[in-house]
């Protein structure tokens, strides 16, 4: 079923990280690694299995939670790179990087409410027959 509304939240962190993919090609790190672009592939691989395995809401739930941590690590992550970069966080040309894994880590908590919901809707169901 994946007309629920979880997996629109879901999208929408898929679509966050994505736009982080996107903005993000820019932020360099000690050694030139591209860790964003690592984490906003791994983000993107975990949202759509996460969507995917609809049948299964404890996966869905534990790799949104695998999403969450990972989406912390790029705001760490990304601000360091900020705070590294001549001119500190207060120059006005850039910082919305952080907000793309702010906005998926908003998007995921709320689908793994509507997760609960839909489990605590099955069990009260099945306990009824």
């Amino acid at each position: 079923m994946l007309q629920r509304i979880q997996t629109i939240w879901m999208l929408l962190a898929v679509a966050g990280a994505v736009f982080l993919f996107i903005t993000g090609q820019d932020a360099a790190f000690p050694g030139n690694l591209p860790l964003t672009t690592v984490g906003c592939v791994i983000v993107v691989l975990l949202g759509l299995l996460s969507v995917f395995s609809f049948k299964k809401r404890k996966l869905q739930m534990m790799l949104n939670n695998i999403s969450i941590i990972i989406n912390a690590l790029l705001i760490g992550m990304l601000f360091y790179w900020l705070l590294n970069l001549s001119g500190g966080i207060d120059f006005p040309e850039k910082g919305i990087e952080p907000l793309f894994p702010l906005i998926s880590i908003i998007c995921l908590l709320i689908a793994n409410r509507f997760i609960k919901r839909d489990d605590r809707l099955v069990k009260s169901v099945d306990r009824i027959r």
